[in-house]
């Protein structure tokens, strides 16, 4: 049975006071990978999903701070889900199926979602090694 590994967000200076107005803090952002499921917490938002759902995952950045400082941020052109609290780096993970995480009522699905924990490279690693795992087992 595979332990739950939680990855902490890198909060940068300019990022830290916007997101606090949003009830973001290192206290209520995470990400979990647990033996079957991801569980990523931003201040009063989060996506939940079986690794199963998980189709890629790939290491991006630079963000623009306009487009990332403050709340989960909607893509417009691909209704992608962003928990930013850096400008730097981040994982992107797209799913096979649309995942609940914006809107409290789960209208509004994503297909993608990019966090900026401190450990990129080793959550995407992690996830890949469980998505290799998932598909030999």
């Amino acid at each position: 049975m595979a332990e739950v590994e939680r990855f902490a967000f890198t909060f940068t200076p300019a990022y830290r006071a916007p997101a606090r107005l949003f009830g973001v803090t290192p206290s209520s952002a995470w990400v979990e990978i647990g033996e079957s499921a991801l569980d990523a917490h931003f201040g009063p938002w989060r996506v939940v999903t079986s690794l199963a759902n998980i189709r890629d995952v790939a290491e991006t950045g630079p963000y623009a701070f306009v487009k990332t400082a403050g709340p989960a941020r909607l893509a417009i052109t691909d209704r992608g889900l962003t928990f930013a609290t850096n400008g730097d780096r981040g994982v992107l993970i797209s799913f096979r199926s649309p995942v609940r995480g914006l809107d409290p009522l789960g209208v509004l699905r994503h297909p993608e979602l990019t966090v900026t924990v401190t450990d990129v490279h080793r959550l995407a690693t992690l996830l890949r090694a469980r998505l290799a795992g998932s598909k030999s087992a």
